[in-house]
């Protein structure tokens, strides 16, 4: 039974006329009678009575036509949300940001997103890096946006934006010279392995030919906030995105000691291999069209 022999078998019942049927439908009158007779024939039952030149619903035609129509009906209702979604008239789009994006890069591309498709819903989750990377791997989010190139064949990735990192104090009182020795001497608070603020900051200190094993590492927190927070408490120092320590910076409870020179770019991340949805797109589509000046918040949409 398919939707196509339904919809030819009311089209019959309720014009009582093949011929009639088929001009509606637009298809001959041997394709009206084909497909009632594979009806027919499929369950060996009897729809219309034909007598002579006449065609009327049995008693199973009867029967049968509410229930085809309610069938049709909903395909209807089906490919409606079909086409609402390839519209973009709804639909939803789960994505997942690391922390720093999440809460000061995105929300105001999100909030133009909205504006544009207001029935679309975005479920936003937010991750490390390395969590994020899995997470759209593994088909749990179609969207990613993290701070780090992540080493997995699996995943497209390319440039969104861009930012940098600040090395920060509590103290007013900021040093003549940052030079290795210095940094190896300071407390320092950083973020958890994983996350794209600590990969930068290693591939900074790398260069100078600082390991981490080498810092006094006297706590590592699992957000931005809570690293700002314990470096605002003189906990020790720190790097954060500038994103993050702009409003301490603007307060004074933050000082900068210097701007990490090389800028680190946020990526957009996706499977390589799984569908891509038109919501999805929509999204990329928005974050490619901005032009991207984190450090001066110029982010146009």
């Amino acid at each position: 039974m398919t939707l196509d022999q339904l919809r030819l078998f009311i089209a019959v019942a309720e014009r009582e006329h093949v011929t009639a049927a088929s001009q509606a439908m637009n298809v001959t009158q041997s394709a009206v009678s084909a497909a009632i007779a594979a009806l027919e024939a499929r369950y060996g039952i009897k729809l219309f009575h034909r007598v002579g030149r006449g065609i009327s619903l049995t008693d199973a035609g009867r029967l049968f036509l509410p229930e085809a129509r309610a069938v049709v009906a909903q395909a209807a209702v089906a490919e409606n949300v079909l086409r609402d979604i390839s519209g973009l008239k709804r639909g939803t789009l789960r994505a997942v940001a690391s922390q720093t994006i999440a809460a000061y890069w995105l929300p105001r591309i999100l909030a133009a997103f909205r504006q544009k498709y207001p029935k679309i819903e975005v479920e936003l989750a937010i991750s490390n890096t390395e969590e994020a990377a899995r997470m759209v791997r593994e088909g749990e989010a179609e969207v990613g946006i993290v701070e780090a190139v992540v080493d997995d064949p699996a995943l497209a990735q390319w440039p969104v934006g861009k930012d940098h990192l600040i090395l920060v104090q509590a103290s007013s009182l900021l040093p003549a010279q940052v030079d290795d020795v210095w940094l190896r001497k300071q407390d320092w608070v950083m973020r958890e392995a994983g996350s794209g603020t600590r990969s930068t900051l290693e591939q900074y200190l790398g260069a100078r030919d600082i390991l981490t094993k080498d810092l006094n590492i006297g706590l590592v927190l699992p957000s931005n906030e809570g690293v700002r927070t314990a470096i605002e408490a003189g906990a020790g120092i720190g790097a954060l995105s500038s994103l993050v320590v702009a409003p301490a910076l603007r307060a004074g409870t933050l000082h900068a000691i210097l701007q990490i020179p090389e800028s680190r770019f946020f990526y957009g991340m996706r499977h390589k291999e799984r569908y891509e949805s038109p919501i999805a797109n929509a999204l990329l589509g928005m974050l490619a069209c901005i032009e991207v000046s984190c450090d001066t918040s110029e982010n146009q949409t």
